[in-house]
């Protein structure tokens, strides 16, 4: 399925991007990618830089640039990055710029994972339902983590207690909390899974 087969115009950053850069089957990607198994599946976030280093790469062919192996991951990753210095951004996009590319334009086409979720789901129709066996699963290795965690604490606070640290009677305590930087919303784990995410919908 394309994402105008009925002749209207697309809707949506996502469905709009692959119709005017011409990405012929990368929306079908995204959703096998989103929805498939095991190590085959990605997360919305993984699926955003996918789609947009494969934007860069279009972008790129049609300045006729010819990047090596590995280069058009690696321009991505210096525009993109927090952690990449600013100077080498800087050379980054003057080199955009000499082989054509408006590079303003190019990084205000890149696409959040929540306009990827948007696309596979209200456009594609798409829908990713992980089991319960397999929440359970993560949540009972998290529950086991934390115990872990708590008595190895307090097997170490016990054996200081009296000699290197003053310390009574005590109790450890174990909070481990979930805190989404796009939505601001901060959930424990087990609250987080209960009610099957935060507040970004």
């Amino acid at each position: 399925m394309t994402d105008a087969d009925d002749g209207s115009r697309p809707s949506g950053k996502v469905a709009r991007l692959i119709d005017e850069y011409d990405l012929t089957g990368l929306g079908a990607e995204l959703e096998d990618r989103w929805t498939a198994t095991g190590d085959r599946r990605m997360s919305l976030r993984d699926l955003a830089d996918y789609f947009n280093r494969e934007l860069l790469a279009s972008v790129l062919a049609d300045a006729d640039a010819q990047p090596l192996d590995g280069e058009v991951e690696n321009t991505y990753r210096v525009l993109t990055d927090d952690d990449v210095r600013s100077a080498s951004r800087t050379r980054a996009r003057r080199r955009l710029e000499r082989e054509g590319v408006d590079v303003d334009d190019l990084e205000s086409s890149f696409v959040t994972y929540q306009a990827v979720r948007s696309y596979l789901k209200d456009g594609r129709g798409a829908e990713y339902s992980p089991s319960g066996a397999s929440v359970a699963d993560r949540r009972r290795t998290i529950q086991q983590l934390q115990g872990r965690l708590q008595s190895v604490t307090e097997s170490k606070l016990d054996s200081l207690a009296g000699e290197e640290v003053t310390l009574g009677e005590f109790r450890t305590l174990v909070n481990v909390r979930v805190v989404c930087e796009d939505c601001g919303a901060q959930y424990e784990v087990s609250e987080l899974l209960d009610r099957g995410g935060c507040d970004c919908e």
